[in-house]
């Protein structure tokens, strides 16, 4: 039998669909974001289509009853990808440490690579470490550094998790996935959809580019304001990147006392 895309025998592999887990012949060929989305499916939207909502609502109720006692927490995200030696995994390592030194729960996509790493940080540091999976075609499962783990089927369930309950976004070097989260965490805050918190980028040489083509381009065209680039905070410097989250939370936490 010939391996899947992702290198592995798919007579080994194992899909997670919410509470259920799938392996072998049993896993579908679409995600349940797939079915519901693709337009392909048109075909499901009177039948089917009223019932996923319930789903849906369900995997709400799960998340926010799941994650509703947790500490202040920040989300982190970067590559699937990065192997453990990669410089943004040792980053993302101390800095998993550092948060839970500070009193911070850390939540990532649960993966490997640098969501791996930042777990592993903070579950040795004595932190607590959440882990928030997503039913892909190549299920890779939650890591094992995560305390609590919930796996989700749709995405956008997912992403209100990443937002609700943190307090701020750190982002390391990553590809798509990563820089889909990043550009929602800077709308939201942007078009104050949530209350400002701190969205740090680690990884002065990968990310740097991309910021001043930010302000080359969409800066210097009109397309963001000045006041969005401060929305963005880039370093190398895991104390530092801490020492900004605390102080935001200090300053809204001051703010709130005065109203």
């Amino acid at each position: 039998m010939t391996d899947s895309p992702d290198g592995r025998n798919p007579r080994t592999q194992e899909r997670h669909r919410g509470a259920v887990t799938l392996r072998r012949d049993s896993i579908p060929p679409s995600t349940a974001d797939e079915k519901l989305l693709d337009s392909h499916h048109r075909g499901e939207w009177k039948t089917k289509d009223a019932w996923r909502a319930l789903r849906i609502l369900s995997e709400f109720v799960e998340g926010f009853d799941t994650l509703a006692d947790l500490p202040p927490a920040v989300s982190v995200f970067g590559s699937a990808r990065s192997t453990p030696d990669s410089p943004e995994c040792v980053m993302a390592e101390q800095l998993g440490a550092a948060l839970a030194e500070a009193g911070y729960a850390v939540i990532t996509g649960g993966g490997p690579g640098v969501m791996e790493a930042a777990n592993r940080g903070a579950t040795d540091a004595g932190g607590m470490s959440v882990g928030l999976g997503i039913e892909l075609p190549f299920e890779q499962g939650l890591n094992r550094w995560v305390d609590i783990g919930i796996d989700f089927r749709y995405f956008f369930v997912r992403k209100t998790m990443f937002v609700k309950y943190a307090q701020a976004f750190v982002v390391l070097p990553g590809g798509f996935g990563t820089l889909d989260e990043l550009f929602e965490a800077i709308t939201l805050v942007q078009t104050r959809k949530v209350t400002r918190f701190p969205v740090i980028l680690m990884g002065v040489e990968y990310w740097g580019g991309l910021l001043d083509w930010i302000k080359q381009r969409l800066l210097t065209d009109g397309k963001v304001s000045p006041d969005d680039m401060e929305l963005i905070m880039l370093t190398d410097d895991v104390e530092e990147a801490v020492h900004h989250i605390v102080a935001a939370d200090k300053a809204l936490a001051k703010l709130d006392g005065n109203h």
